[in-house]
């Protein structure tokens, strides 16, 4: 009776062994990541452009992962350009090449001013970071 139990055992754990085993490796593919921005200037004037410094820190690295960048401006108006010279067109999405890069925002407007980016992964995750600006006007001492 304890050989009949022991070879059923056996064949009860053979048999568990080879189910569970998987062949396939899970390979992460996404990873979190951020922006860090550089402080960046609260006053502007007509026609001035502030300098943005940002860098992406990913917590993990995939090599097919590709990333994308997008702003919108609700408030004021002006014009969003990235340092190889692309200038943005509010809503529509940019292939982002590099970790450490900038930004160069040119007022268009007196008023007051907001840009939002965002950066995408190719996994659907997003980061978001907003700026605002305020006219500095050149009346000195009025305030």
């Amino acid at each position: 009776m304890k050989v009949k139990i022991i070879a059923i055992l056996a064949v009860v754990l053979t048999g568990l062994l080879f189910t569970s085993c998987d062949d396939k490796i899970e390979v992460q593919q996404a990873y979190d990541f951020s922006l860090t921005t550089m402080p960046v200037q609260k006053r502007i004037k007509l026609g001035e452009t502030a300098e943005i410094r940002l860098q992406l820190h990913k917590s993990g690295n995939y090599k097919e992962t590709e990333f994308f960048i997008s702003y919108f401006q609700p408030d004021g108006r002006g014009s969003l350009r990235m340092d190889d010279g692309t200038v943005f067109a509010p809503n529509d999405f940019y292939p982002l090449k590099k970790e450490a890069f900038r930004l160069y925002y040119t007022s268009e407007s007196t008023d007051q001013q907001t840009i939002d980016v965002t950066v995408w992964d190719s996994f659907g995750q997003r980061f978001d970071l907003s700026f605002s600006f305020q006219n500095d006007s050149d009346k000195e001492g009025e305030e």
